[in-house]
């Protein structure tokens, strides 16, 4: 199997290069590395099993490299979602621009398969919790949960225009190692700087679902494997949710760290785009004969430790 990875040297993607690579699988890589960090596949770069195209999706000169290629997992995407209520041109170039750019790439190339990590935000404030992934009307509240939503609808258009077969898999909070940004991350670089305080946005109360990213990679390649029709969609995530108080309380504990104070900014949201409550409905899922073996609680506590020791 030749597989080509854009967006392989970063949190979600650099795993997911691990699991391919074990088993057995060609693997390109392609990531800027402007958010990826080459170290995360330095191993496979070392032993030949992983090559490196160091290209932006945006520019040229990467497009030759899925020659070949038996599928595409697309993961390269600009996540931040606070930054996208601000400055929403990144995320529409990176986003939308990218996989078209890479759809088109698919075409060219004749490549049939492709692999897209959308998110929970394509639902908005859902009023059905957990939501399924039958849920409508989608209404997404951020820029970036938008640019997620037309990125599936232009992958669904290429499908069942070009005879290609996509996997869209919708995640909850994915944790663990190697990520460099979510509430875990922030929480553990506030306390480093300040030990005795500790900032958290809105009241504390948000309360999501989360899933350590082995776990998530586990979970796709089960449903490729489980589901072969032209387009398929898919919720990822854990069947519990934690709220953030929760969360920072782990973190400090991870750190040991005692009588730490939280400050709130107040509010419902803790930023502009923010979903207070989600947890995904997995039944689809779970039907095909796959279910998580950790909780939210127990994937928190994986990924704080990681955070702490610099994982």
């Amino acid at each position: 199997m030749f597989d080509v990875v854009t967006g392989g040297a970063g949190f979600i993607g650099s795993h997911l290069v691990d699991a391919l690579v074990a088993q057995g699988d060609r693997v390109v890589v392609i990531d800027s590395l402007v958010a990826g960090r080459e170290e995360t596949i330095a191993g496979h770069l070392r032993s030949g099993n992983v090559q490196l195209v160091k290209k932006d999706l945006l520019g040229d000169g990467w497009q030759d490299a899925l020659t070949g290629a038996d599928r595409v997992y697309h993961l390269a995407a600009d996540p931040d979602v606070r930054q996208s209520a601000m400055t929403p041109d990144p995320t529409f170039q990176n986003n939308i621009v990218a996989t078209y750019r890479v759809l088109e790439a698919m075409r060219m190339h004749s490549v049939p398969e492709l692999v897209f990590t959308s998110t929970s935000t394509v639902y908005g404030n859902a009023s059905v919790i957990p939501t399924p992934e039958t849920y409508a009307p989608f209404e997404p509240v951020s820029v970036y949960g938008a640019s997620k939503l037309a990125c599936e609808s232009l992958i669904s258009a290429y499908c069942h225009s070009f005879s290609m077969r996509s996997w869209q898999f919708r995640f909850a909070n994915i944790i663990g190692s190697r990520s460099g940004h979510g509430v875990i991350t922030d929480f553990v670089r506030k306390l480093k700087r300040n030990p005795k305080e500790l900032e958290i946005l809105g009241n504390g109360k948000q309360t999501k679902s989360y899933l350590e990213v082995t776990e998530c990679i586990r979970a796709m390649e089960f449903a490729i494997a489980h589901a072969r029709n032209p387009v398929n969609t898919f919720n990822i995530g854990s069947e519990d949710w934690i709220d953030v108080v929760a969360i920072a309380d782990i973190v400090t504990e991870a750190m040991g760290l005692t009588g730490v104070q939280y400050c709130f900014t107040g509010g419902e949201l803790g930023w502009v785009g923010d979903v207070p409550k989600m947890q995904l409905s997995i039944e689809k899922l779970k039907a095909l004969g796959w279910k998580p073996q950790l909780g939210s609680r127990e994937s928190v506590m994986i990924a704080a430790q990681a955070a702490v020791t610099g994982q």
